[in-house]
């Protein structure tokens, strides 16, 4: 490498850091930006979705600029400890162990791991699955649900990591899958939206609700944003939004 190109090299690379780095004043969520309706990019590659809304809401009312920031999902806990992003915030799951290692809101959202086959598969349950193909998100909610349901995990022919649903999803379309692991609400949206010719099991593989994430030693953020999610829901903001999204009151903040 020669002296000049090294030095232009260089100036990129700490312009690229200055580019990335996070300001005082922002409020930055980190986000899977391939997982409608909770967070995605729209035709005009946008970031919008379910979360990103409450999100946008939340850093208003707390007197910060708010800033959608994706993230490789597989990654996210060290991209939050390492101070790239406040939060993560796109139906993220709460887990026994995401709850050891980070600090949460109380649950904002009922959710369910599910499968997702073609209509046409003749596959009825998850033991119609055996032998077959699965896809999954890598480091999801759904790849840790199959690993705790270690039978069914063995029935299976092989199972295969993808970056995110929607390029699963088109796997599933053409036949390279025989179904797919995901988040009910997100299935749910893919199939009201893509109208593609896909059902969802009506066994699931586990029960969960959604959570903000926040690194675990910063709670005084995570209590002023769930202190705004309760204003949210108690003057209608949050059933709005979730109506926007879902076309009913989905959100379970200050039901429980």
């Amino acid at each position: 490498m020669t002296r000049l190109l090294g030095g232009v090299l260089g100036t990129l690379f700490i312009l690229g850091l200055a580019s990335c780095a996070k300001n005082e004043n922002e409020f930055v969520l980190g986000l899977d930006d391939a997982f409608p309706p909770m967070g995605f990019r729209n035709e005009d590659n946008e970031i919008v979705g379910y979360d990103i809304d409450l999100g946008k809401e939340v850093a208003k009312r707390l007197g910060l600029t708010f800033r959608a920031q994706p993230i490789s999902w597989s990654a996210k806990e060290q991209e939050l400890n390492t101070g790239k992003i406040d939060c993560i915030w796109n139906g993220l799951s709460i887990t026994p162990e995401r709850l050891a290692a980070l600090s949460f809101t109380k649950p904002y959202l009922n959710n369910a791991q599910v499968v997702i086959v073609r209509a046409n598969s003749g596959i009825k349950t998850l033991s119609d699955l055996a032998g077959k193909n699965l896809g999954v998100q890598a480091g999801s909610s759904a790849a840790d649900a199959i690993d705790e349901n270690p039978a069914f995990k063995k029935s299976l022919k092989e199972i295969f990591d993808f970056g995110d649903n929607l390029t699963a999803l088109g796997d599933l379309e053409v036949g390279g899958l025989d179904g797919i692991a995901m988040d009910k609400v997100v299935a749910e949206y893919c199939l009201t939206i893509t109208k593609k010719p896909f059902v969802i099991l009506d066994e699931t593989l586990a029960p969960e609700q959604y959570g903000v994430a926040f690194k675990k030693d910063n709670t005084e953020l995570r209590d002023k944003v769930q202190k705004a999610l309760e204003d949210m829901a108690a003057d209608g903001t949050i059933a709005e939004i979730s109506k926007k999204w879902f076309g009913s009151d989905i959100s379970i903040v200050g039901k429980l």
